[in-house]
């Protein structure tokens, strides 16, 4: 997909004119490409809308004005938006007690690609997790995740014969979740944008 680009960006005033329909669009977007996997996990798929409505809030809560300031932004989540056959998504740890924040990171150490991973078809495709968000000893609440297709993982995601489902194996925390038909339409038309 074409990376968000400075003259897209609205400034706070002109996005406060189209937010109540640009914000109800995005959030339609997101509820399609929304995946709850387990009770620990959320995964928010990401595309060019989703992020530039990212950068949008961004930019409104921190009330950044100067080109620098949204420049910056767009540049941070630019690295949201997937490349050339590829799907690109927000994992969020759900932890809502407060108490239990520390406990339940400390036990998904570990948490990379081995361990998460896309099952197309018969095929594994393994994550590859953003270095930033975590190590050896931690992790954070919310991890961005990628996984590259080639032709035949986007022709088995878009058969409906076929499997397609989240997969994570971490010794703390196993899951399998299937895609649903919504999803898995929302994310082979995502593919067929990022070419």
């Amino acid at each position: 997909m074409k990376l968000i680009q400075f003259d897209e960006v609205k400034n706070i005033y002109e996005y406060e004119k189209i937010r109540k329909d640009f914000r109800e669009k995005a959030i339609a977007g997101k509820k399609q490409r929304r995946v709850h996997f387990g009770d620990k996990m959320t995964l928010v798929f990401e595309n060019r809308e989703s992020v530039l409505f990212q950068i949008q809030e961004m930019i409104r809560a921190e009330k950044i004005i100067t080109d620098e300031g949204m420049k910056h932004e767009i540049e941070t989540y630019n690295q949201l938006v997937p490349g050339e056959n590829e799907l690109s998504a927000t994992l969020l740890i759900d932890i809502t007690e407060k108490s239990m924040i520390k406990p339940v990171l400390d036990s998904l150490v570990g948490l990379g690609k081995d361990s998460l991973y896309f099952q197309i078809g018969e095929k594994k495709i393994l994550s590859t997790f953003d270095e930033g968000q975590g190590d050896d000893d931690r992790i954070s609440a919310v991890q961005y995740v990628k996984w590259k297709l080639t032709g035949d993982d986007k022709k088995n995601l878009a058969d409906p014969k076929q499997t397609a489902a989240l997969v994570c194996t971490h010794p703390n925390y196993t899951r399998m979740q299937e895609l649903t038909t919504i999803e898995r339409a929302a994310l082979v038309q995502d593919l067929v944008e990022s070419n």
